[in-house]
């Protein structure tokens, strides 16, 4: 019987323990493998689970937050404010960085009269942030003379016509629903450039509608393709309904199904129809175009993104047509809410030439106190008269057209919804409802 030598028997136990080490090895990768394979499973279906949870809270705090709003504004009384002695906001959005501090400059050491971000204006009480009492003059002092320095979170904001930051109808509110937080923000719409006003179907004002789409497009330093592009979406929506501005009331016949029941041998029920005449008033009307064109101007047929896109950039203010622009269907401008480029675009109605100047004065009278009525501003700028009277359809003096935005935080997730409402003397009327 042969023999095997000693040292092939020790090479051939070496290369058994290789491959045992070799196979262990890839049975620890596969595991590894496995391991993390499953583990990332598990941790993408938990955050996935988890966001679920959290989009649900999100989008019951924002729908309860969207009750609660409809149901208080009722109660809601925009009151202007006079700001004799503070910045307009009317060029703010125009400014450099550098003009806006050198407009900021002269009211920066007078806190009273020109409160500074942060600071509540109820009680003086500043907010969670620790920047300090507003009554605090320490603070008051280091705040003033750093805010135009530093260029940073301390820059102070304009107040705007109701007194907080245009176009805002009151201070946000924020609050917890569970574990969502909501926060609701009411605009003035009013204050805004009716983009409806492009596709106006009266002949005799076609001039001056070009004029004043012209004249917002080059405030807002659009370029000559964006122009175009927004005209040529404006003409196709224009195709599907045109915009009107006055209403009357107007009688109309309609058909309407009168059922009957016929005693027949097959004993069915025959129908007939029968005509009148029915009364339409002039809101009804207003109410249904409002409908409509709010689900046209919230329809892909307008390029949105387009008008996000900013028009400045700044570290302390955003600025794009976008947020200028009314896209509820408003059909008016509010003189004393609306910044100096809207105002142009509107005036314009009375006579491009004579646009610059009367928006000038309108801007220096509400400075003081705001203006009353169309026959205060007549009164006030007599020499203006005619033009006035020539886009009196256009302007008003109090705003009845607002958006309320709600926005509800919960986790990673977020729900928001925007709701349209008019009000007509103390009655508050919701039209639309957009969820997102």
């Amino acid at each position: 019987m042969n023999k095997i030598p000693q040292h092939l028997s020790v090479c051939a136990g070496r290369n058994r323990a290789g491959v045992v080490l070799l196979i262990t090895l890839v049975l620890l990768v596969v595991l590894s493998a496995l391991g993390y394979t499953l583990s990332s499973c598990v941790t993408a279906r938990r955050h996935r689970n988890n966001y679920i949870i959290d989009y649900a809270m999100a989008r019951y705090a924002c729908d309860s937050a969207l009750k609660y709003s409809l149901a208080m504004l009722e109660e809601l009384n925009p009151q202007l404010i006079s700001r004799p002695n503070e910045p307009d906001f009317s060029d703010v959005f125009a400014l450099s960085e550098a003009e806006y501090e050198d407009l900021l400059a002269p009211y920066a050491t007078n806190s009273a009269v020109f409160p500074v971000e942060g600071f509540s204006d109820i009680g003086g009480i500043g907010d969670s942030n620790g920047i300090g009492d507003i009554n605090d003059i320490d603070s008051v002092d280091d705040i003033a003379s750093n805010k135009l320095k530093d260029n940073d979170n301390l820059i102070g904001f304009v107040r705007g016509p109701y007194g907080p930051p245009w176009p805002l109808v009151t201070e946000p509110v924020e609050f917890e629903v569970g574990i969502a937080t909501v926060r609701i923000e009411i605009e003035d719409e009013n204050a805004k450039y009716p983009i409806g006003w492009v596709l106006l179907d009266d002949e005799k004002v076609w001039r001056e509608t070009a004029a004043s789409f012209e004249t917002f497009c080059e405030w807002m330093a659009m370029e000559h393709s964006q122009i175009e592009s927004l005209r040529q979406q404006l003409i196709e929506i224009g195709e599907i309904k045109p915009f009107k501005v006055e209403f009357k009331s107007m009688t109309k016949t309609v058909t309407e199904p009168v059922k009957s029941q016929t005693a027949t041998r097959s004993r069915r029920r025959t129908s007939r129809t029968r005509r009148r005449r029915k009364t339409i008033s002039a809101s009804d009307q207003i109410a249904r175009q409002n409908v409509d064109f709010i689900k046209l101007f919230q329809s892909s047929l307008l390029d949105t993104e387009m008008l996000a896109k900013p028009a400045m950039v700044s570290e302390s203010r955003e600025g794009s047509p976008l947020k200028y622009l009314g896209m509820w269907a408003s059909s008016e401008v509010n003189i004393n809410t609306a910044p100096r480029h809207v105002l142009e675009a509107a005036l314009a109605f009375g006579g491009p030439s004579d646009a610059p100047a009367i928006a000038e004065e309108v801007i220096q009278l509400r400075r003081i106190r705001p203006l009353k009525n169309l026959e205060d501003l007549k009164k006030s700028l007599f020499a203006y008269s005619d033009s006035i009277d020539k886009c009196k359809s256009y302007i008003t003096t109090t705003s009845g057209f607002f958006t309320v935005r709600i926005t509800a935080v919960s986790g990673l997730a977020k729900a928001s919804a925007i709701a349209a409402v008019t009000k007509s003397g103390e009655r508050m009327r919701p039209i639309a409802v957009v969820s997102n």
